[in-house]
């Protein structure tokens, strides 16, 4: 950004000689180094070079004090537990996550899911030293070496949280996941060690990256809407057939009732006016005959 900034001021400085040249037949030193002081002072280019190159020195620093923590094993790890975290707080809500609390009887994960098929264990201590030395290595040698060691601290890593989280007898899902926050070092790994990654599925241990755990997330959260979604479709079918019980309940002495004792009460209420009228209609004759 600095050199494009200088090569722009250089430009400006040529464009006005030229045009200085173009003007007068002789140009002396003394003209070009007036115009040149002149422009500096009145532009402030000076101070906005310095303030260029303090904040170039700013981000280099920034730079390398990013690069000792993705260096140091310690710090590391807990940049990428930030990231975790950060993965899970963003598309889970908090009831269905948890990070760095007990589980699977005093088991201590960097994270973990509720899912519908149990507890899914995060672990994101993977084993990065020996990568970097593959890395920085220039000797061919030395970085198959650093190969082969990356991939050794790999699979006994891989080995210890099949070991530590896949145990559904205890709650856990029939999985964990293995959280790499490098999607470079997660693609070596799936071109360079494809075979040992397919090995550890079948025990259960998931290698991923922020991007594809973040597809995973996904899934698991469709299966637990789905689960919910089909537990409330269950609460409503059985609500239906608890009042279908009570309707036969209410239809049975509804029948009782209308069947034998209102139609009875019917029965004796018509014969009950018979007999009034009846009655009535001797009432009559009889003051018909007192008159």
């Amino acid at each position: 950004m600095i050199t494009y900034f200088l090569l722009g001021v250089v430009i400006i400085l040529l464009g006005i000689i030229i045009f200085l040249l173009l003007k007068r037949e002789k140009i002396e030193k003394e003209d070009i180094e007036n115009v040149i002081l002149k422009i500096w002072n009145e532009s402030g280019l000076n101070e906005r070079i310095g303030e260029l190159g303090l904040h170039a020195k700013e981000i280099k620093e920034a730079h390398k004090s990013i690069e000792r923590m993705l260096r140091v094993p310690f710090e590391r790890g807990s940049f990428g537990e930030i990231v975790l975290e950060t993965i899970l707080s963003d598309q889970l809500p908090p009831d269905m996550f948890g990070i760095r609390k007990k589980v699977l009887d005093g088991k201590i994960p960097d994270a973990y899911i509720k899912s519908t098929v149990g507890i899914i264990c995060i672990d994101s201590k993977f084993p990065l030293e020996n990568y970097r030395k593959m890395i920085e290595s220039e000797d061919p040698k030395e970085k198959e070496i650093y190969k082969n060691n990356f991939l050794r601290d790999v699979k006994f890593h891989l080995e210890k949280i099949a070991n530590d989280y896949v145990c559904p007898e205890k709650g856990s899902a029939g999985f964990a996941f293995a959280y790499i926050p490098s999607e470079s070092v997660y693609w070596f790994l799936v071109n360079s060690a494809f075979e040992m990654l397919r090995d550890y599925v079948k025990k259960g241990v998931q290698v991923v990256s922020p991007l594809t755990l973040s597809h995973k997330i996904e899934l698991i959260k469709a299966g637990v809407h789905a689960k919910k979604l089909s537990e409330e479709a269950e609460r409503v079918n059985n609500a239906i057939l608890e009042l279908s019980r009570e309707f036969e309940k209410i239809d049975k002495v509804w029948k009782t009732f209308y069947g034998t004792h209102l139609k009875n009460l019917v029965g004796k209420a018509e014969e009950l006016d018979g007999a009034y009228k009846r009655l009535k209609e001797e009432f009559d004759k009889i003051s018909k005959l007192s008159n």
